[in-house]
């Protein structure tokens, strides 16, 4: 990894961003973490105004969290990753870019209180449950009941979460998200969504 800081023309394009991973990592970026045009999107839709928390579910190397945070320097991004390793990646890339606005937690998404966020993006981090394809690596568990575990943990927390909750989902069938969800907008090919809960 470089030890340099990051800068203003790292955000500008994703092989500039990437290359503060290990090779390893930039391999799985195309796959597993989020585009900088669909997070400087996301990012400006989920912190609309000073002082807006949002969480990024699955989090990975910290990708979507330090990029939202250097777009919205206004808003709080925090990340919750479940794999170690990964976790320490985006700890040492924070330490890198600087950045006090933007905080990683290490644990299962379904071990923290998800009440204190106005805003949530979900790249559909489940999904390795259901294919082997793509796969970060063999460090956790995998099965079609743990997706339909997340999944429903999921849908019962946004169906508990209060009235103008903004949600981004990237990946993400409609159906997986309450009917309460309401629209806004989609890009990228409808890829992504972004909701409001009315």
């Amino acid at each position: 990894m470089k030890i340099n800081s990051l800068n203003s023309n790292t955000y500008q394009d994703d092989e500039a961003f990437d290359q503060q991973f290990s090779l390893r990592i930039q391999k799985l970026s195309k796959i597993h973490w989020s585009p900088l045009k669909i997070i400087k999107t996301a990012a400006g839709f989920l912190a609309p105004q000073p002082g807006s928390k949002v969480i990024d579910i699955g989090s990975g190397a910290g990708k979507f969290c330090i990029a939202a945070a250097h777009y919205c320097p206004h808003a709080e991004f925090y990340g919750i990753e479940q794999r170690k390793n990964l976790y320490h990646t985006s700890k040492r890339l924070k330490i890198r870019a600087g950045l006090n606005n933007v905080h990683f937690t290490h644990g299962d998404f379904t071990e923290i209180n998800l009440k204190d966020y106005d805003g949530i993006y979900f790249f559909n981090s489940f999904a390795e449950n259901l294919s082997s394809y793509g796969r970060i690596d063999n460090s956790i568990q995998y099965s079609p009941s743990l997706y339909n575990y997340y999944a429903n943990y999921l849908y019962k927390i946004l169906e508990e979460k209060p009235i103008g909750t903004r949600l981004v989902t990237y990946h993400v069938d409609q159906n997986e998200i309450p009917a309460s969800y309401r629209l806004t907008d989609n890009a990228f090919d409808q890829k992504l969504k972004l909701l409001i809960k009315h």
